[in-house]
């Protein structure tokens, strides 16, 4: 699970910001208990705040560091592909990242510092018994290995002033390096993909609507989604477990049909395509539809099932941005009730998401909620509403009331003078 997640000097986020998943109230279900971190981890977090105040970049500065283990190596060739603060000494500073995660209940930390042209410094340790022990620590391009882990030798002969030692220590065969790197690369970005160079769900419903497909195509050796647990009646096939998803969208929705369809092109060449229709079923009879018929909230949902199966079959963590804009409030208040569950979520995967729809926070605890500012130099503040502005916030809070009241600010400074005067209105 993520215990902490930072970053400095990326996109609006130019000082230090931390998104922390320890739970502060931890007497109650959701909260997951860590018995070698001496804490509970969150389920769920989520991130509220103005348009272009950053909440966005929090989540893309996660996506980064995860995308950057996973193609240093062979895409960090001429540059690293670092988005600086812009104003400033951001340009000419470098860019910092950390997370923390806890695999099999034990906390491992990786800390990265770059500018575009080196990697500055980079450390993976973990710490059992609860002490800091070093996996590798690397400055510039010396490398320090801890002691008896000789299988990562190799990572020196490779790196360079660009490729992370962690993108290549995990081609070797060392458990420590390999488990972390599996849990980092688990986690799933949905909403922000391919965000600026397409639409904003054209990534969310082309690849993840293909991870989708797979559930409904495994008619045979169907995997409990949980494996050997003890969850009884909860434990059923995995695509009886997607259909059931799919059906919270639509009540409407009988089954799912994947089959082949043969499509002619203009250059009269005639191609063989994988088709999805979802059926559809009334009090007199059924029909398939094709997916691209179906509405906009059901595209999304149904894109969406495959990467959530898959994180609470792994323990995992999804990203999604704008959780609002895919989704109706409903919809996205039953995804926040599946990873709060231990019923529905009992290996503590997490979403974390950024959202414009004050209704949620009717479902989210108060140290699950992170509010976003814009400073007057235009870089982003990220706090816990939790403990906002040094104030504890009650427990029994009505946090939506209070959120558009502004008790914790992060809402929007309307002025409409500028507007008004441009139309002729006032002088």
């Amino acid at each position: 699970m993520l215990i902490r997640f930072g970053a400095t000097n990326y996109r609006s986020i130019r000082e230090p910001v931390e998104l922390s998943m320890v739970a502060i109230d931890r007497d109650r279900e959701e909260a997951r208990p860590a018995p070698l971190l001496g804490e509970s981890l969150l389920p769920l977090a989520a991130v509220y705040g103005p348009n272009a105040s950053g909440k966005s970049n929090v989540i893309a500065a996660l996506s980064w560091l995860c995308d950057a283990v996973q193609h240093s190596l062979r895409v960090w060739d001429d540059v690293i592909p670092t988005e600086p603060f812009a104003f400033g000494e951001g340009p000419v500073s470098t860019s910092e990242f950390s997370i923390e995660l806890a695999i099999r209940g034990v906390r491992f930390e990786y800390v990265l510092e770059v500018d575009r042209e080196h990697v500055i410094y980079e450390g993976l340790f973990h710490y059992p018994e609860k002490k800091r022990r070093r996996i590798f620590e690397r400055e510039g391009s010396e490398l320090k290995l801890q002691r008896g882990l000789g299988a990562l030798s190799g990572t020196r002969e490779l790196m360079t002033h660009r490729a992370l030692a962690l993108s290549i220590a995990r081609r070797f065969d060392e458990p420590l390096v390999s488990e972390f790197t599996r849990a980092l690369l688990s986690i799933q970005n949905l909403g922000h993909v391919n965000r600026r160079r397409s639409g904003p769900l054209s990534g969310l419903r082309g690849s993840f609507s293909r991870s989708t497909s797979r559930w409904f195509e495994e008619t045979s050796n169907q995997l409990s989604l949980f494996g050997d647990s003890d969850l009884g009646d909860r434990v059923i096939g995995t695509r009886q477990q997607a259909l059931a998803l799919l059906r919270l969208a639509d009540l409407g929705i009988e089954d799912v049909i994947i089959d082949n369809q043969e499509v002619n092109y203009s250059d009269s060449e005639v191609r063989t395509v994988r088709r999805v229709r979802l059926l559809h079923k009334t009090s007199e009879e059924s029909a398939p539809f094709d997916l691209n018929a179906e509405s906009e909230g059901t595209r999304t949902w149904f894109a969406l099932i495959g990467p959530v199966l898959t994180a609470l079959r792994l323990g995992s963590a999804v990203l999604f941005d704008e959780l609002d804009a895919s989704l109706h409030p409903t919809l996205s208040a039953e995804l926040l009730s599946i990873f709060h569950s231990p019923a529905t979520n009992p290996r503590g995967a997490q979403l974390i998401f950024t959202s414009h729809d004050t209704s949620l926070l009717n479902y989210l605890n108060r140290d699950e909620v992170w509010l976003t500012e814009k400073r007057a130099d235009g870089s982003t503040r990220l706090g816990a509403l939790a403990d906002f502005a040094g104030e504890r916030v009650r427990k029994s809070q009505n946090l939506e009331n209070a959120y558009l009241h502004g008790r914790f600010g992060a809402l929007p400074q309307v002025d409409q003078t500028a507007l008004l005067r441009a139309l002729g209105l006032i002088g």
